[in-house]
């Protein structure tokens, strides 16, 4: 036995003595805290005056990031603390198959690196938001600018920095007994501070720290919650029979429900429909603001396809063990309430408390690991966010709107305020959230139906800025009437009971996915042809900086030559269905690398092989038609050093 089974199964015998709502901290584990938050400080401190420069180093740091620094970044903000109490409460609930309502994000993923990515860097905005202007004309365009900025700057951005500090609410308040109210305290002043005073290099280069510490925490939660008693290993743990039936990557066939909802609704309609942070079709957010701030278009494709890897492939697994551990420690919410009978008030019972409720049995100096790292994820999202939201409300509002000649600094000065303001809400709003897969669910309903629109716009000229509100107006009413009347109307006037109303297809979250996204896309599509289409002008110099081409844009070319107007891109060679190829070949490898993995863990050595294989080929493969595409680029006259049309000769 080596010392750190030892030590493991020595912490795991006294596991027993946790079991009383909070963990104690000792010396060791303050120390690992102290030396994080003196790590994160430093990074502050270093990168102050050179994001008090300008707007762009603060919000963008100069458009001079390489891609690992970036992919690395996108990684870490998407490993936020609230990341694993929601697959905790998915697998608890649906079994590891239900990760499908995330995982099914990956051909979302993989279109925004093989086709969008370089769109985006080449386009030269500030924020994703700017986009609106450049793509859309006149009043209608500077409306829907402002109005995507109220909207994803303050309610969006500011309900998921809540959803996010819900979750760190909920594991300081497990695991160590922390209130609500002192842990938004303490965990937002924290975040708020650093945020403000480093700007976006200080996240870029704090999120590669966070990246690691928050990787090395969920592993030894992993190492350990296996090695507790109750579980007894892996072994253990798989041949146990509440856990057993939830191992399938995928639901039951004879289950058509748990198939349609669980898997086909998810892979087959929720990818390309359903806005949702990190996974926006054809990127946008956080996503855009890395892809906006790399060296060149190359830069942006390497760093979207680093993350994909990381996000989908390599991070999933130490969570999913932690869960089905979880299963065997609490195997309901019966014993999660004996188990912590004082919970700070505040804290709402739930199964994504499972997850923190496993952390109070690591034994110290792990435990100081994995509350940093819990941290870690915490600040590197909500970081994020803060940056995002506060450069929309600076770039897109105030300098467009209010003062456009403002001076940078003051520019700057106006982005730490709105970095406060928005941490304050945040907090204000964490308290009124319940469980991590509620925000999850009502985030997905609120960008249903709108993601199809962003997959087009850059490829169809009739989409105009009306297109875009009309999306926006009908997914939220729609959103609010399934999480909010639709329950009220189903209990009230078909006289089910509310445990009736959520086993029915009437409470089924996959099936108001389906109709919300119906009922949006009727919406928009119908206004898009209603409304008149943007002036030639502003499509004509849309085309110019971006090389926008293929079927959609065919009638905008032919008119440019009636008028006389040269546009490059009328020759290229569209690169469109080799991207979506790539894409295709990029999910058989990612997936195929991820069941990989779990079949290792499984103990089925000849399906992991088998895996591993198909996963090698594949890879070798999506290689081979991802040079094709570089090529079709240089032919089109592409720069890839800067990314700018070259002079026609």
């Amino acid at each position: 036995m080596t010392f750190l089974d030892g030590l493991l199964l020595g912490s795991a015998e006294n596991a027993g003595e946790t079991l009383s709502g909070r963990a104690n901290l000792n010396w060791l584990d303050i120390v690992v805290l102290v030396l994080f938050f003196m790590s994160t400080l430093w990074i502050g401190i270093r990168t102050m005056r050179k994001a008090g420069q300008s707007s762009s180093e603060f919000f963008l740091s100069g458009r001079s990031i390489p891609w690992w620094l970036l992919g690395f970044s996108l990684v870490a903000t998407t490993f936020s603390a609230d990341t694993p109490n929601l697959v905790t409460d998915i697998v608890r609930k649906n079994g590891v198959a239900g990760n499908w309502a995330w995982w099914a994000f990956l051909p979302t993923g993989l279109t925004t690196v093989f086709i969008y990515a370089k769109l985006w860097r080449k386009s030269g905005v500030s924020t994703d938001i700017e986009f609106y202007e450049m793509r859309y004309s006149g009043k209608s365009g500077a409306f829907v600018r402002g109005f995507r900025t109220l909207y994803l700057g303050l309610i969006v951005n500011t309900f998921i920095m809540a959803s996010v500090t819900l979750a760190i609410i909920k594991i300081f308040g497990v695991i160590l007994g922390m209130s609500p109210l002192w842990t938004t305290l303490i965990a937002g002043s924290a975040t708020v501070i650093f945020t403000a005073v480093g700007g976006f290099s200080a996240v870029l280069w704090a999120d590669f720290v966070l990246f690691v510490v928050a990787m090395a925490g969920s592993v030894a939660a992993a190492i350990v919650a296996v090695k507790l008693p109750q579980v007894g290993g892996l072994a253990g743990l798989f041949g146990n029979p509440e856990v057993a039936s939830k191992l399938s990557f995928f639901p039951d066939v004879s289950d058509i429900n748990a198939v349609l909802t669980l898997l086909a609704i998810p892979l087959v309609v929720q990818w390309w429909s359903a806005w949702y942070p990190g996974a926006e079709p054809g990127g946008g957010s956080y996503t855009a603001q890395r892809m906006l701030a790399a060296k060149t278009p190359t830069h942006a494709v390497g760093a979207t396809f680093f993350f994909n890897v990381c996000h989908y492939a390599a991070r999933p697994w130490p969570w999913i063990i932690v869960a089905l551990a979880s299963i065997v420690v609490f195997p309901d919410l019966d014993a999660l309430k004996a188990a912590f009978p004082a919970l700070p008030e505040g804290v709402k019972m739930g199964d994504d408390l499972a997850y923190p409720a496993m952390m109070t049995m690591l034994p110290h100096g792990i435990l100081g690991v994995v509350v940093a790292s819990l941290f870690a994820a915490y600040m590197s999202t909500i970081a994020t966010h803060l940056n995002l939201g506060s450069s929309y409300m600076v770039n897109d509002f105030y300098k467009r709107f209010v003062n456009p000649n403002a001076p940078e600094r003051k520019l700057v000065l106006i982005g730490r305020l709105w970095t406060v303001g928005l941490m304050v809400a945040a907090c204000l709003f964490a308290l009124t959230l319940r469980n991590a897969l509620q925000a999850f669910e009502i985030l997905l309903l609120i960008g249903a139906g709108t993601g199809l629109l962003f997959l087009l716009r850059w490829f169809w000229w009739r989409i105009n800025a009306y297109s875009e509100i009309a999306a926006m107006c009908f997914a939220f009413p729609i959103a609010l009437y399934f999480k909010l009347g639709h329950p009220y109307v189903c209990c009230r006037y078909f006289g089910l009971t509310e445990e009736a109303f959520e086993q029915s297809w009437l409470g089924n979250s996959g099936y108001q996915l389906v109709f919300s996204v119906v009922l949006t896309t009727i919406g928009w599509l119908l206004v898009t042809f209603l409304t008149p289409p943007d002036s030639m002008e502003t499509l004509y110099a849309f085309v110019r900086k971006t090389r926008a081409g293929g079927p959609g844009w065919k009638k905008v070319y032919k008119q440019a030559a009636m008028d006389g107007v040269f546009l490059d891109g009328a020759n290229d060679k569209w690169s469109v269905p080799l991207g979506i190829l790539c894409s295709l070949v990029g999910c058989v490898a990612i997936y195929c690398s991820l069941f990989s993995i779990g079949s290792l863990l499984y103990g089925n050595y000849a399906t992991a092989c088998a895996l591993l294989i198909v996963t090698v080929v594949s890879a070798w493969i999506l290689f081979a038609f991802w040079k094709r595409l570089e090529k079709i680029s240089v032919e089109n006259g592409t720069d890839e050093l800067t990314g700018d049309a070259k002079e026609s000769k």
